[in-house]
């Protein structure tokens, strides 16, 4: 992903209002390694339920802001949707996006599980097990790498061009 300012992150989001934009609490810049993000997402700590995802969508940036439940200690184990890592013991909850446009406007939202902290472009980067690709080869595991950075490159952009997509109208 390429390093963005905190304006371009702002004028990202597809699915919120001027104001919600304006108090969205945007994340320390200067210490993310952005050549190892496929997404950047983070929670915001002032308001527990919200999340923000910013996706690099058909060459540019695209942010939606995202609402979870208020957070339980009796929370069920469910799997990501992007990086669907089994080995980590990171949590995942649903997170829902109201679409963008008249769809938003009218109540339209869309859902997936996703890690609570984000953590999907360091899961899809973990050294894989020997199980996992079936072989000890460094070039088995590249690939096996290479190819789960690229699924959840694929659907992480799903997930956004979903919030995008005006078609839920009716």
């Amino acid at each position: 992903m390429q390093p963005l300012t905190d304006a371009q992150i702002r004028s990202a989001f597809v699915n919120a209002s001027k104001r919600e934009i304006a108090q969205a609490t945007l994340p320390d810049l200067d210490s993310l390694k952005w050549d190892k993000l496929d997404a950047l997402g983070w929670r915001d700590p002032k308001r527990p339920v919200l999340a923000y995802v910013i996706v690099e969508h058909e060459g540019s940036p695209v942010g939606a802001i995202l609402r979870t439940a208020e957070p339980s200690k009796a929370r069920r184990r469910m799997l990501c949707s992007w990086c669907q890592d089994i080995v980590t013991s990171d949590d995942a909850v649903l997170y829902v996006a109201k679409r963008a446009g008249a769809a938003g406007r009218k109540g339209n939202t869309i859902g997936t599980s996703i890690c609570t902290e984000f953590s999907c472009s360091r899961n899809v980067r973990r050294t894989p097990t020997t199980s996992e690709v079936g072989s000890d080869d460094p070039t088995d595991r590249e690939a096996w790498t290479a190819r789960r950075i690229a699924t959840l490159r694929e659907r992480s952009t799903h997930f956004i061009a979903e919030v995008l997509d005006q078609s839920s109208l009716d």
